[in-house]
């Protein structure tokens, strides 16, 4: 297996998997979105690869603003990671973490964060396994005025 950092030869790749971890968005933005990243000095995103297959990803981005639970900026930011489910369990999503950590690591951070869905328990313990500590639960609310 390898990992390979998102570049025009693959940004519609991670397109595709986006949309397996969010199925509410669309090819086309996600395409777009794939080209930002790649101009982007302060985003990118990983693809794991296994015989010419894609089988999952990491999105990261440099947050400079408030993060929960962190004292540093920047802070390396989890946006997502997924992981085809038929190939779970076989370490992919570890090794993306790690490549994740060195880039962090080398553009400065020296804190990683991440967030998910307060019912989201396959994801709370995904982050548990990987080393992250939970930091706050949050719920939020809107208002139309």
């Amino acid at each position: 297996m390898t990992i390979e950092e998102i570049s025009k030869d693959n940004v519609s790749d991670l397109a595709q998997l986006v949309l397996y971890l969010w199925p509410e968005c669309n090819y086309k933005e996600e395409f777009q979105n794939g080209l930002k990243i790649l101009e982007s000095k302060t985003e990118t995103a990983f693809i794991a690869k296994n015989h010419g297959i894609y089988l999952g990803f990491i999105q990261l981005a440099l947050r400079y603003e408030f993060v929960e639970g962190t004292s540093t900026s920047p802070v390396l930011y989890m946006e997502g990671i997924y992981v085809d489910p038929c190939h779970r369990k076989e370490g992919i999503a570890k090794r993306l973490i790690e490549v994740a950590e060195r880039w962090g690591k080398a553009t400065g951070c020296t804190e990683m964060a991440s967030d998910t869905e307060i019912t989201n328990q396959l994801s709370i313990q995904f982050h548990h396994s990987v080393g992250f500590e939970e930091v706050n639960r949050l719920v939020t609310f809107k208002k139309k005025i």
